[in-house]
């Protein structure tokens, strides 16, 4: 493929890469690098203060909830299409920001990362007049909008190379739940299964504000600093050694999780998952081999008993084949390229 001219937009709250939480950043960033690796012109829209080694546009607009600041970011990167020639944008930010390049002939690629709206994605396909195509993270995401234009599945990834791998662990290896630490990642649920298996559990991740109080009431009283430990957020050094020293990475989740980066992050070091049948768990665990996908709370404690068992090989290896920083570029490639002949095809008639 030649080298594209490649427009990458990124939600404005939070920096690329993110210091600590902020999982859509760490691919942005990820993805980035890795086109610019490999010969591609990148300009990255983010925050400001985002330290990604391509060239950089800051939005001026803090707020992806504000009208204001979304329609001030849509308009600067209208302004910088115009201007730049891009051969193509590619946004893992608000759809709202695409609104006013739907109509022009630049291929567009709409990357979700959340809940998607039928209603909205149908518009916006209108508009575009076949310009912008779309792609989810799971399959699970899609099924409710894979009528609406053209769709194609390309999974989150992780930098393997940056992840510690271990491929054994000591007998008495803790649990670990890493993520935000609120009501639907379940890490109640995730000290509750430790303790029927009888496994310290280490518990990673910032808590939001607004969930304080459920933590300070159903977390908080569990934690004794022996057998439930609270580190609180980590970097990604220490989430590599905390991972690599696992036996195994608790995703209890409650809700319908679109990917959950955290299960890669842990199979790259070697740590099977055992998760809840929610979301894309089933799709990213492969069930009896990197990990156990499980219904009830009976079943996760029973596959805490059997995870070490589990070769820990097969974990790295899923995620070098599948969520690698290359395979994920790799498939954004493929997809750019059919993007880009297609408007050449169009331009040629």
């Amino acid at each position: 493929m030649r080298s594209l001219k490649i427009a990458l937009t990124a939600d404005p709250e939070i920096p690329v890469p993110p210091v600590h939480y902020g999982g859509i950043e760490r691919v942005v960033d990820m993805l980035a690098r890795n086109l610019a690796l490999r010969g591609h012109d990148v300009t990255l829209f983010a925050h400001p203060s985002s330290q990604c080694p391509v060239s950089r546009v800051g939005w001026s607009g803090a707020n992806s909830l504000s009208p204001t600041d979304t329609i001030r970011n849509a308009l600067a990167l209208a302004r910088e299409v115009a201007r730049r020639g891009f051969d193509l944008v590619h946004s893992f930010s608000r759809l709202a920001y695409l609104a006013p390049i739907l109509p022009f002939s630049i291929p567009k690629l709409m990357s979700y990362q959340r809940q998607i709206s039928p209603a909205t994605t149908r518009l916006a396909h209108r508009l575009s007049r076949g310009t912008l195509r779309f792609s989810a993270i799971s399959r699970k995401m899609m099924r409710d909008v894979a009528n609406v234009g053209e769709w194609r599945m390309i999974p989150n990834g992780v930098p393997v190379e940056d992840y510690e791998f271990r491929a054994v662990v000591a007998p008495d290896a803790p649990l670990v739940f890493l993520g935000r630490v609120e009501e639907i990642k379940g890490p109640h649920l995730a000290i509750e299964a430790a303790a029927r298996a009888g496994r310290q559990l280490i518990i990673a991740g910032n808590v939001p504000d607004a969930h304080r109080g459920w933590f300070d009431a159903h977390v908080a009283p569990k934690i004794d600093g022996r057998m439930v430990r609270y580190v609180g957020p980590v970097d990604d050094a220490e989430k590599s050694e905390l991972l690599s020293n696992a036996i195994a990475l608790l995703m209890p989740v409650l809700w319908e999780e679109p990917f959950g980066i955290v299960m890669a992050e842990a199979m790259a070091c070697g740590a099977p998952v055992i998760g809840f049948r929610r979301g894309a768990v089933p799709e990213v665990v492969e069930n009896g081999v990197t990990g156990f996908v499980v219904d009830t709370l009976d079943e996760m404690t029973d596959a805490i008993a059997r995870v070490g068992a589990l070769d820990r090989g097969a974990c790295r290896a899923r995620v070098e084949a599948l969520y690698s920083g290359d395979a994920v570029t790799l498939g954004y490639l493929g997809l750019y390229g059919e993007m880009v002949s297609r408007k050449s095809g169009r331009l040629a008639l």
